[in-house]
This record gives C-alpha cells, sequence and structure tokens, in this order.
C-alpha cells in the first residue's frame, strides 16, 4: 500500500536509473524501482524483528519475575541456565538451525537472559516494599502479589528495553539472512 509501484514490475526501458522525484532510490538492471523492493522487503523483517523482540520480553521477563520473587533454587536454577546462555553467540546457534523460525528461536534462546536480569533486578527491589509486605500480611495469595505488584513494577521497564533492541534485532536477523 506504501509503495509507489509494484516492486516486482519490470520495466527494461527503465533500468539502471539513479534516484530521481520519480524513482526515489534509483532502479536496478530490471527497470524495478528500489525504492517500492525496500518498503515491500521490510514486511518480513519488521513482523520477524517483533515477534522476537515480543517472545524474548514475555520469556524472559516471566522468568526473571519469578527468579527474583521466588529467590532459592528457583532463582539459582534460572539464573544459571541464562548463563549458560549467554555463553552461547547467538549467529552460531542460528546458523546451525538454519531458517527464519529457527534463527528467531536460536536469538531468542540467548537473548532473554537480557530481560530475565532485568526483571529479576526489579522484582529483588519491589518485593521488599512495604506495600507487597502488607499484602502478604493480608493473606493475598503469591499468583496474585505477582500480577497486582511485581508485573506492573516490571513491565514498563522491559517495554522501554524491547523498544530500544528492536534495530538490534533487526540487523541480527539482517545478518543471519546475509549469512
Amino acid at each position: 500500500a506504501l509503495a509507489p509501484y509494484d516492486p516486482q514490475e519490470a520495466v527494461l526501458a527503465d533500468a539502471t536509473q539513479p534516484p530521481s522525484a520519480e524513482h526515489l532510490f534509483g532502479t536496478d538492471r530490471m527497470g524495478r524501482d528500489l525504492f517500492s523492493r525496500v518498503i515491500y522487503g521490510t514486511r518480513t523483517s519488521i513482523a520477524s524483528t517483533l515477534v522476537l523482540v515480543a517472545s524474548i520480553l514475555v520469556v524472559g521477563g516471566i522468568l526473571g519475575t519469578v527468579a527474583g520473587y521466588v529467590g532459592g533454587p528457583v532463582d539459582a536454577l534460572i539464573m544459571r541456565v541464562a548463563d549458560m546462555m549467554v555463553s552461547f553467540p547467538g549467529m552460531a546457534l542460528a546458523i546451525a538451525l538454519a531458517g527464519i523460525t529457527n534463527a528467531i528461536l536460536a536469538i531468542m534462546a540467548v537473548s532473554w537472559t537480557k530481560y530475565a536480569r532485568l526483571a529479576r533486578s526489579l522484582v529483588l527491589k519491589t518485593r521488599s516494599q512495604d506495600f507487597v509486605l502488607a499484602a502478604r500480611l493480608a493473606g493475598t495469595r503469591e499468583l496474585d502479589i505477582l500480577r497486582r505488584y511485581m508485573v506492573p513494577s516490571v513491565l514498563p521497564t522491559l517495554i522501554v528495553t524491547a523498544a530500544t533492541d528492536v534495530g538490534g534485532m533487526m540487523l541480527e536477523l539482517a545478518g543471519f539472512s546475509f549469512l
């Protein structure tokens, strides 16, 4: 809808034109409008990146919140798995698995740790606040404390982090598709 020309339409008479008012990025050897092709190509990039960042946000946010709130062996287990995943180079794992879906899964497998650590630190800070202790004393269920107090304290920071990560994740996916 945004592309000024059909990205697949070849007009050999317009081949290899430089950028102009008619063709903002010029044309390729087949006479196809490069600006339209770039716009058309971003559909996959943007969709894949948003799926990747949303997945990392959800997985890392949940695991970090649980680790920070529950503590003890659960915290230790989640953080050791996070340490192990940080040691994998994401691009190497993505190449080994191949395919865009597998690339998303591979990059997600090694990138969720940032969100988990961030969520954990925010939950550790929040869980000792007086309002959380008062909720516990009032007999509020642990799941309700997580839903009412922990998630709202963690979510804004995680969303800002996710928004800033979109560009980097898009570059990672583009690098994978190049390789």
